[in-house]
């Protein structure tokens, strides 16, 4: 699916794959080698989330359920835990992409099939 930032006007992802049952929640970007541009994982529901096993680092958009933004954790490096119990999903993007279409918290994010 595509993910626009109608705030900003830019996209986030051209192809962002969901990450809606427990097994794909549980694996996420796991298995990846990497997370070229133009490629996300909208993990749902989720709150928080973990790179331990990861190759790569990214950026953790928290979402609420109507898709605002409400915290960016970018660059996110492995090894590491991060929350935001407010959040409903997360969206996850190849690190750099958060500061590259200025998104911020307080966006408001459309997901297109």
């Amino acid at each position: 699916m595509r993910v626009i930032n109608t705030t900003r006007g830019t996209v986030l992802a051209e192809t962002a794959d969901k990450a809606n049952t427990s097994k794909k929640r549980r694996t996420g970007l796991l298995k990846h080698e990497s997370l070229p541009k133009g490629e996300g994982l909208w993990i749902a529901p989720c709150e928080a989330v973990h790179t331990f096993g990861m190759k790569f680092p990214i950026d953790v958009l928290y979402l609420s359920k109507k898709k605002k933004v409400l915290k960016i954790r970018k660059d996110m490096p492995k090894r590491r835990v991060s929350a935001c119990l407010r959040a409903y999903s997360v969206l996850e993007l190849p690190a750099g992409m958060a500061e590259e279409t200025l998104t911020q918290p307080g966006d408001q994010l459309e997901f297109e099939d």
